[in-house]
């Protein structure tokens, strides 16, 4: 292909609108893979004109682990994000937590007729900004296209491949009485941004998303020898980790109000609305628990460089009956139900 007519194969795959024709396994499906999706994404292990990847061999001490998910918000471009980036932070997040590495990507694309070409482009940007910050490649992928008004303009769905040292044991079976669970930054900053960028209720403002990967977090946590859990609180927030963890260890869970980091306007926001921070989602933060003589350690490593300094010690490990139970900041005690109905219009 001459330079010139590559140059009009990226303006054709660039200008106009998602069509069904996109989809149809042709010419013009053809160009928005390899132009936008391979532009972006290409990488020695990306073949566009493969059906599978052939991955590395594993080193011999290291154990695969694989998460899938799936993304839609709305908007597709929010403050802090957008739905390229956080589907590729949430992937990544959902392996970190688990103690990986991770290494390799899959993504299967699903767009609505009518979706603006240039818009697409910067989400797939932004996806291979995102990942390439973690050193994690996308080695292979799918496209569809559905009938205008039967999507949200995109949603991507991932698979995510990781590598965890095989003498690695965190996991629930592992918090015992008496352990602290901690947090690594402010929670309800997503689920609150989303919301503010809707201008739902009559609200705007500039609150960020924290919609990022912890990997920096979770490799200084795997130094902390008390460590005992992980997990990264999005959908149903923080109230829900709680609630993962009663369930699995059959023991109490003691937050601790005045302890919970949460932002002036997030604050404000659930007052107007109604909401309760803990139920609102985070994109960028970890749930820690460790041993009480960790916990200096581990609050170290969730403040490290770049990290939020309002990292914290949010509550305790008991005997009580399985339940979660807020300390209020007035010295009394509510009962946080699992969550039930969604807390706000669906962000993610």
């Amino acid at each position: 292909m001459t330079s010139q007519a590559k140059h009009k194969g990226v303006t054709a795959a660039l200008e106009g609108h998602v069509s069904l024709a996109h989809g149809n396994g042709g010419r013009r499906m053809r160009l928005l893979i390899e132009e936008l999706f391979a532009r972006h994404l290409g990488n020695p292990l990306l073949d566009s004109e493969a059906d599978a990847a052939c991955l590395p061999r594993l080193p011999p001490d290291a154990t695969p682990v694989v998460t899938t998910d799936g993304f839609t918000v709305d908007p597709l471009e929010f403050p802090g994000g957008d739905i390229g980036s956080l589907a590729v932070h949430g992937t990544i997040n959902d392996l970190a937590v688990s103690g990986a590495e991770p290494r390799y990507l899959t993504l299967s694309c699903f767009l609505e007729e009518g979706l603006d070409l240039h818009l697409l482009d910067r989400l797939v940007g932004s996806m291979a900004a995102a990942a390439k910050q973690s050193d994690v490649v996308v080695v292979a992928g799918d496209t569809k296209v559905v009938r205008r008004g039967e999507g949200g303009g995109v949603y991507f769905a991932t698979t995510g491949i990781g590598i965890r040292p095989r003498s690695l044991d965190l996991g629930l079976n592992r918090i015992a009485v008496g352990d602290r669970i901690l947090v690594s930054g402010p929670v309800g900053d997503h689920g609150t941004a989303i919301l503010l960028a809707r201008k739902q209720f009559g609200l705007s403002g500039n609150l960020i998303s924290d919609s990022a990967s912890v990997l920096p977090v979770t490799r200084a946590l795997l130094s902390v020898p008390g460590l005992r859990f992980m997990r990264d609180p999005t959908r149903g927030g923080l109230a829900t980790v709680g609630h993962e963890i009663v369930r699995h260890a059959g023991l109490s869970v003691r937050l601790t109000e005045q302890d919970i980091p949460i932002r002036d306007q997030v604050r404000a926001v659930c007052e107007m609305l109604g909401y309760n921070p803990l139920y609102l989602a985070c994109e960028g933060r970890v749930v820690a628990v460790v041993d009480p003589d960790s916990v200096p350690a581990a609050l170290a490593a969730m403040r490290g460089p770049g990290q939020s300094p309002a990292a914290a010690v949010i509550g305790t490990v008991g005997t009580d009956e399985p339940c979660v139970v807020l300390e209020t900041e007035l010295g009394g005690e509510r009962l946080i139900e699992e969550l039930e109905a969604d807390p706000l219009p669906r962000i993610c």
